[in-house]
């Protein structure tokens, strides 16, 4: 039983250092196109106009947040 615990202990030490030795590239964090841009603003604004309607259609309350 020893054995295999120490096989074990020694097989999962082999693999992380493995994992630590291997070093992925960087990505390069690309820019939003403008259309990217357009629809992220569309989606906010459509939140909005979302959020002001349920608002107006409790005329018990006046918050919008």
């Amino acid at each position: 039983m020893g054995l295999q615990l120490d096989n074990l202990v020694e097989t999962i030490k082999s693999k992380v250092s493995s994992l630590r030795k291997k070093k992925k590239k960087p990505y390069i964090k690309m820019d939003k196109s403008s259309s990217v841009r357009v629809e992220i603003r569309r989606k906010k604004t459509r939140d909005l106009i979302d959020k002001t309607l349920k608002v107006a259609d409790r005329p018990g309350k006046r918050t919008l947040f």
